[in-house]
């Protein structure tokens, strides 16, 4: 007589962009693996790039998930390395950040991680969509998180690139291409009329807050890539939206509330992906 072990279809998750409202998926991913989700294979966007690959690392978001508690303006403003030669290409080289990437994974390539894991960047000559599956890893997360005009853009294998979320804000595509059965995608962009910043002022005679410099700059690219968001979802079979809109985009000092609110929008899910996949 012969056994057969049921073999459970491949599950991705996608992770999209959004600055700090992206470390609502270190709350996401908490708590697919306490509820036991097996994550196949895992594609980034962005603040989605970096956080994927961190878990597609070992496994495991602790430590990711540690720095993102503890960070304050102080702790942030010590990655922040601009330089003035490097003015005429972005306000920040994106060193220290690699140093940050390497102290939590490692000088790792595509082919050491774990879970399989897909970066997504732009050329920002072409507009094409470029997604990076192998080489250094942490060279494909800086390409991913290289929102243009903040950061200088990444050359890699002779393009020029820059934040994933100008042509694919939540990867769920990619997955399908990378073999994923079901698609899990998580969602961190804000509906612009829905964010903070949007609130109407209550008096007549009063003004509208102007954001900062940061912050113009961030929104008025997601409200672009909240549009693109809306059809690329087609291709995901669960969609995560935590409710970050109380989140600014450059408010990492407020990670903690960021993960606690991605951990709740990925409870509140799991009823469906557990239907989804068989899982009881």
């Amino acid at each position: 007589m012969r056994f057969f072990r049921r073999r459970v279809p491949k599950i991705g998750l996608a992770l999209g962009s959004g600055a700090a409202r992206g470390l609502a998926h270190i709350g996401v991913l908490k708590a697919l693996k306490e509820a036991e989700i097996p994550i196949d294979m895992v594609a980034g966007t962005s603040m989605g790039a970096m956080v994927g690959a961190c878990f597609a690392n070992d496994g495991d978001i602790s430590a990711v998930e540690e720095i993102a508690i503890n960070t304050g303006w102080r702790q942030l403003a010590r990655l922040l390395d601009p330089k003035l030669s490097f003015l005429g290409k972005g306000l920040i080289r994106g060193q220290k950040i690699e140093i940050l990437l390497h102290s939590l994974i490692g000088d790792v390539e595509f082919k050491d991680l774990k879970i399989p894991f897909a970066a997504v960047a732009a050329d920002v000559n072409t507009g094409v969509e470029i997604v990076i599956r192998k080489g250094s890893v942490i060279q494909a997360v800086r390409a991913s998180i290289s929102i243009p005009g903040i950061f200088v853009p990444v050359t890699f294998e002779g393009r020029c690139l820059v934040d994933g979320g100008l042509v694919n804000p939540v990867p769920a595509d990619v997955l399908g291409e990378m073999g994923a059965k079901f698609v899990i995608a998580v969602n961190v962009l804000v509906e612009p009329r829905k964010s903070r910043s949007a609130a109407r002022p209550s008096g007549e005679d009063e003004a509208a807050e102007v954001p900062n410099i940061f912050n113009t700059l961030l929104q008025s690219l997601y409200i672009m890539e909240y549009e693109m968001m809306k059809t690329r979802m087609l291709k995901a079979d669960i969609l995560i939206s935590p409710d970050i809109s109380r989140l600014e985009a450059f408010e990492f000092h407020r990670g903690e509330e960021a993960i606690l609110i991605g951990y709740q929008a990925a409870r509140d899910a799991l009823p469906k992906i557990r239907k989804l996949i068989g899982k009881r």
